[in-house]
């Protein structure tokens, strides 16, 4: 319903914010990693918005960047994952890392999130990663007799990551290809990734 809220900057909380737009203000909540980034009270601010409808609560979550916002919506649709915890999640990881977590099946590192335990570990990686397959899947029937790219192992890790991110496989090779690659860790290749596609 909002892909995003631009205002001006009215309450800044620990969970939340509120942002002025011509005179109403909207409550929006955040993880701290978005609230520390959007500046000072009276300042013009924006964030990228997620409508939260429920039977019971109507809420406005809010990101600093459109990968936030993507990770965000992943999580809510992993079985036994709340908006409140995926906000909190994602206060406490980057896209990037979290993206690479999931890919290198890495449960030790998703299990020093706050409410994520091993079984929640495990069902986040079971969820994204079949998300993941079936994409693929789609992904090469569309792709038919277009040439194949042969690339090392941290560029390919790299693009799995960013197809959990929810970017098509096409899309994730051309980022990863755009730029030098030498000597970048996975996680550094994703991230150079991800400001590909926040430029175009």
């Amino acid at each position: 319903m909002f892909a995003y809220i631009k205002g001006k900057l009215a309450i800044k909380s620990t969970d939340f914010v509120v942002i002025d737009v011509g005179g109403v203000g909207y409550k929006i909540f955040a993880p701290t990693s978005t609230i520390n980034k959007l500046g000072e009270i009276g300042e013009e601010a924006m964030v990228h918005t997620h409508y939260h409808v429920r039977e019971d609560n109507i809420s406005l979550y809010g990101f600093a960047t459109a990968e936030e916002l993507r990770m965000f919506e992943l999580l809510i649709g992993v079985s036994g994952i709340g908006a409140k915890s995926a906000n909190a999640i994602l206060a406490n990881i980057s896209p990037s890392k979290f993206a690479l977590s999931v890919i290198t099946n890495d449960i030790k590192e998703l299990t020093k999130l706050p409410g994520v335990g091993a079984k929640s570990a495990q069902r986040i990686i079971l969820e994204l990663k079949d998300k993941l397959k079936s994409e693929e899947a789609v992904s090469n029937d569309d792709i038919g007799t277009e040439p194949t790219y042969t690339l090392g192992d941290n560029l390919q890790e790299a693009i799995s990551a960013l197809q959990v991110l929810g970017y098509p496989q096409r899309e994730a090779t051309k980022a990863v290809s755009s730029f030098d690659t030498s000597g970048l860790s996975v996680e550094e290749i994703i991230r150079k990734g991800l400001n590909y596609f926040a430029k175009k």
